[in-house]
């Protein structure tokens, strides 16, 4: 355990005093995502350690720069779990730079994201004033929705030193079912089976194979194996051995589809809408919200095809980084994250142009 937060203070002070700026790092584990980064490195990773961890309130804070493998062994050891599945890329990722790039995995609707899970942080603004918002216990909403703000904010708002957190349980069973479906029936059976009172956890797509995980009570589990297996569909569903590699690749981002260098975009889209009509691999997750593409295309073409679909769209990883990667906001929205950015980084010290050329 490290506490460094008077050490970060100061290069911020310092930074601010010479008109620098800053391009913060923890486990450097997304640097592909956003922008390209520019500024003087402001590193974190060493900002470590588990401040506060209550299991029977089911409340965890830490610092920063802690590790995500870290705070999962801690929570192993009651039987318990950051709900939100956060990819840990390579043991790398730390639970600062999860909030800032808001990075939930495949049980996001069912589970919630690490925006929902937030209770507190604290920051370091551009003045390097360290200020707390929120709180460690949930009946404390103190500051509540300026903790969010820094869930994708991915630093621009400041340097997140501590988050403090909502924890669940582990559930006591999970199960798999896999069955062979094609892309066009994919979806409209992810969001028949979503739409049931059963304990869904995770619908994923790869490969004209549907995965369907299920989390709970033995009983509810059980149960409804049996029901989904015994139904009549064009494809019988078997049970997948080892699923938990499986879904820890797929929250990881390490499965064969994630490899290569062709760019890949992250589609946010109604779960219901029909897929974008572009030839190429797909994978689909979240019941059918989030849509991940491989395959060169504009961003203008991109953003046209999400919004037909009712969503959004992102240049996760790959192709040209120099240019905006996000999907464009309204002139509203763009005035208004701009005075954000001025109320908490008068000086645009921290990550300038990494979440949008325009901050």
């Amino acid at each position: 355990m490290a506490d460094i937060a008077n050490h970060l203070q100061q290069q911020i002070l310092s930074a601010r005093d010479a008109g620098t700026p800053l391009n913060i790092m923890g486990g450097n584990s997304k640097a592909f995502m956003g922008r390209v980064a520019t500024g003087d490195p402001l590193r974190v990773g060493e900002h470590r350690g588990i401040v506060s961890y209550q299991p029977v309130e089911l409340v965890l804070t830490a610092r920063a720069g802690t590790p995500l493998t870290e705070l999962v062994a801690a929570l192993d050891e009651h039987n318990q779990m950051l709900s939100f599945e956060p990819p840990r890329f390579g043991g790398a990722a730390t639970i600062g730079g999860t909030l800032a790039c808001n990075q939930s995995g495949p049980g996001r609707p069912w589970w919630s994201s690490v925006r929902d899970q937030v209770l507190g942080v604290r920051l370091l603004n551009g003045r390097g004033e360290h200020l707390r918002f929120g709180g460690q216990v949930m009946k404390n909403v103190a500051g509540y929705d300026v903790s969010r703000l820094q869930a994708g904010a991915m630093g621009s708002l400041g340097l997140i030193t501590e988050v403090s957190l909502k924890v669940l349980p582990k559930p006591a069973v999970t199960r798999t079912l896999v069955f062979d479906v094609a892309l066009e029936d994919a979806v409209a059976l992810m969001n028949r089976r979503a739409a049931e009172p059963k304990p869904l956890s995770a619908a994923c797509w790869l490969d004209n194979r549907l995965y369907l995980r299920l989390s709970g009570a033995r009983a509810a589990v059980d149960a409804t194996l049996s029901q989904w297996q015994g139904e009549q569909l064009e494809s019988q569903g078997t049970q997948l051995e080892d699923d938990e590699s499986f879904w820890a690749a797929l929250r990881d981002q390490t499965l064969g589809f994630f490899e290569g260098d062709a760019p890949l975009w992250r589609f946010s889209i109604k779960s219901t809408a029909a897929n974008p009509d572009l030839p190429g691999n797909w994978l689909i997750d979240w019941g059918g919200a989030q849509r991940w593409y491989r395959g060169d295309a504009s961003m203008a073409q991109m953003q046209q095809l999400a919004e037909a679909a009712g969503g959004q769209v992102s240049l996760f990883r790959g192709g040209d980084r120099q240019a905006d990667v996000m999907h464009p906001q309204a002139r509203a929205l763009q005035l208004l994250q701009q005075r954000l950015k001025q109320s908490f980084d008068p000086d645009g010290l921290f990550n300038p142009g990494r979440l949008y050329s325009w901050m």
